[in-house]
C-alpha cells in the first residue's frame, strides 16, 4: 500500500503538484536524508544542503521516475547518492586531513550509501517476489537454514523446495536486473 501511495505521490509532483504530494515525500524521506547526510558528510549543514537539494532534483526529475524500475525510495535514495558524492567532492565541504601514505588502509572508502541502495533495491526485488519464491529465499539465505529444514519447516517435500529455489533465483536475477539502470536516476 506504502508503495503505491508513494508511486501516485511521485506521479502527482511530475503531473505538476508542486505542493501537497510533494510535501507528503519529503515528511516520508526527511529524516531518513538527514540522517544519512550526516553519516556520510559528518555536518549537520551539509546534510541539510543534501535534504534540501535531494527534493529539488526530485521534483525536477520526477516524470522520469520508472515504477519498473524499483521504488521511489531507491529512486529519491539514488538521486541522494549523487549529491552526497557532490558535496563531498566539493573542497570546502571536508575538513583538512593530510594526506595518507600510499599502500595504507583506506585507500579505497567504503560507500555506505551503495550499501544502501543496494539493500534496497534487493529488497524491492525480494518484494516482487512470489510469496513461495521469496519464503524460501528468506530461509535459505536470512535464516541461514538448509533445503531439508526448509522442506521440513514449510511442511512441503524436499524436491518442491529446490525447485522453487531454482526458480525464486531466476526471477531475482530478472528482477534484479530490470533494475540495475536506476544508476540514471
Amino acid at each position: 500500500m506504502a508503495r503505491d501511495e508513494e508511486v501516485a505521490l511521485l506521479a502527482a509532483v511530475a503531473g505538476g503538484d508542486r505542493t501537497d504530494a510533494l510535501s507528503q515525500l519529503y515528511t516520508r524521506y526527511e529524516g531518513r536524508l538527514y540522517g544519512l547526510g550526516c553519516r556520510l558528510l559528518g555536518d549537520s549543514s551539509l546534510a541539510e544542503e543534501l535534504v534540501q537539494e535531494t527534493f529539488v532534483r526530485l521534483w525536477r526529475r520526477a516524470s522520469q521516475y520508472d515504477a519498473d524500475r524499483g521504488s521511489v525510495a531507491t529512486f529519491v535514495f539514488t538521486i541522494a547518492r549523487r549529491i552526497a558524492v557532490d558535496l563531498w567532492r566539493r573542497p570546502s565541504s571536508r575538513p583538512f586531513q593530510p594526506e595518507a601514505e600510499e599502500g595504507q588502509e583506506g585507500d579505497v572508502p567504503a560507500d555506505p550509501v551503495e550499501a544502501i541502495l543496494v539493500n534496497l533495491t534487493v529488497r524491492d526485488a525480494l518484494d516482487s517476489l512470489s510469496d513461495a519464491h521469496r519464503e524460501v529465499l528468506e530461509l535459505s539465505y536470512r535464516h541461514a537454514l538448509t533445503q531439508t529444514e526448509i522442506a521440513g519447516r514449510l511442511g512441503i517435500p524436499l524436491g518442491t523446495v529446490k525447485t522453487r529455489t531454482y526458480h525464486a533465483l531466476r526471477a531475482l536475477k530478472s528482477a534484479l536486473e530490470e533494475r540495475g539502470g536506476l544508476d540514471d536516476a
